[in-house]
């Protein structure tokens, strides 16, 4: 893709997004949220500030820069902390997030855009997450001789950098000062097709933040009370096709619980769920003190908010992570940091950690409700099989850790936050 097509896309993209507005409605907060964004930013940011810009996708790519921006807010407290989203699933859900000065979505990518946006925020560091690449911000921060970072980075052989139309990434890959991998064939990867790239492993910063998670859970009351003496199965971001499976499952385990934490929590999904699970309860009923398990004799809770799944994770036995019968699962580190086995379905092949729990016998991917019944009939009558998968979980996550250190130890290294 040349720069004129990428001009072109850019221009398609925004009109498209526009006119998704009229009836979407997170297109319809894309929109909205970046209307007047420059005399926003200018209002609120002033001038005088040495600012630290982090930019994320979405919400995963976010707390998997978090632990990186929470230390830098620690170890340079001069500095103002910038974050930026792409996606409103990201900007929505963090836009009050304490850590950050300001919090912003990114104005569309384009020449002029990018060019006000550095004039207007001048920061003396940019850290972009895992994937995120326009062309015009990324030159604009290199042409202003502004430090530039890409962590928690995966590269494969498929992406446009390592194909014959990929020029234009390839130019964007060289705008970075330095690259912090996941892994080592993403280093090799690089290497062979940009030597003298300026890259190294670091690991993933996502490790970091479930420890500390783990570290920092507060208990939920409601959940202890909640539970019985049953095994409890924990189903984290969980879609249709997910929840049909665990209605079998269910079906097939009458003494075990089910706590499901939905990806979307949507009056139109929360019917849904009742279809499949007519007697479940919905956690707001227990906030608001309107039922209780005894009452009902349900054994299926429904959370209906968002912010309380790494914590729920706690009170599982087995987890179940949605999202693999679509586009492909969600984060099951959350719940692997808890030492428990982890189930999904097929579409992993993407997520090295998925793969590496597979690998070490931590996690089962599943292709169908019969093989999620036989695995976790496994896992409940032998355990010997339970605490082997369990102890993986917790060991994979553990010797993980430390990729935040690398990185911070990195800026301090080359002084890119003195003056």
């Amino acid at each position: 893709m040349n720069r004129l097509l990428y001009t072109v896309f850019l221009f398609l993209y925004h009109a498209g997004i526009r006119v998704a507005a009229l009836f979407n409605p997170k297109a319809k907060k894309w929109v909205a949220g970046r209307r007047a964004v420059f005399s926003r930013l200018k209002s609120a940011i002033g001038s005088g500030n040495r600012i630290i810009w982090m930019h994320c996708a979405s919400l995963g790519e976010f707390e998997q820069g978090r632990p990186v921006l929470e230390q830098l807010k620690k170890e340079y407290p001069a500095h103002q902390m910038l974050l930026t989203f792409f996606s409103p699933s990201g900007y929505e859900v963090r836009k009050n997030y304490a850590g950050a000065d300001w919090v912003f979505y990114l104005p569309p990518d384009g020449k002029k855009n990018a060019a006000r946006f550095i004039e207007t925020v001048k920061p003396e560091l940019a850290i972009f997450v895992k994937y995120e690449f326009w062309f015009y911000y990324l030159n604009a921060i290199r042409k202003n001789k502004v430090p530039l970072l890409l962590i928690s980075a995966i590269f494969r052989e498929k992406q446009p950098f390592f194909r014959w139309y990929g020029a234009l990434h390839r130019q964007m890959l060289r705008c970075f000062s330095h690259i912090f991998v996941q892994d080592r064939p993403s280093l090799q990867l690089l290497h062979r097709h940009f030597p003298g790239l300026p890259v190294s492993v670091a690991g993933d910063t996502r490790f970091d933040r479930v420890a500390a998670l783990r570290t920092d859970a507060a208990a939920i009351p409601l959940i202890e009370a909640w539970i019985k003496h049953s095994p409890v199965i924990v189903a984290g971001s969980t879609w249709p096709e997910d929840e049909r499976l665990l209605q079998k499952v269910m079906a097939a385990f009458p003494g075990t619980d089910l706590i499901i934490a939905p990806h979307e929590i949507t009056e139109t999904h929360i019917r849904q769920l009742h279809e499949f699970f007519p007697q479940a309860q919905l956690y707001s009923s227990l906030q608001n003190g309107e039922t209780s398990r005894q009452a009902t004799g349900s054994r299926i809770l429904i959370i209906d908010n968002i912010g309380m799944l790494s914590r729920l994770y706690s009170y599982g036995k087995i987890a179940y992570i949605g999202g693999g019968f679509g586009k492909g699962i969600h984060n099951t580190l959350e719940a692997a940091v808890y030492g428990m086995p982890v189930l999904f379905g097929p579409a992993f092949q993407k997520f090295k950690e998925a793969k590496d729990l597979v690998a070490n016998g931590a996690a089962l991917p599943v292709a169908n409700d019969e093989e999620a019944v036989a695995g976790i009939q496994k896992l409940l009558a032998d355990a010997t099989l339970y605490s082997s998968a369990a102890a993986a979980a917790a060991a994979y996550v553990q010797t993980s850790t430390g990729a935040t250190r690398l990185i911070t130890g990195y800026i301090q290294e080359k002084r890119l936050l003195t003056s």
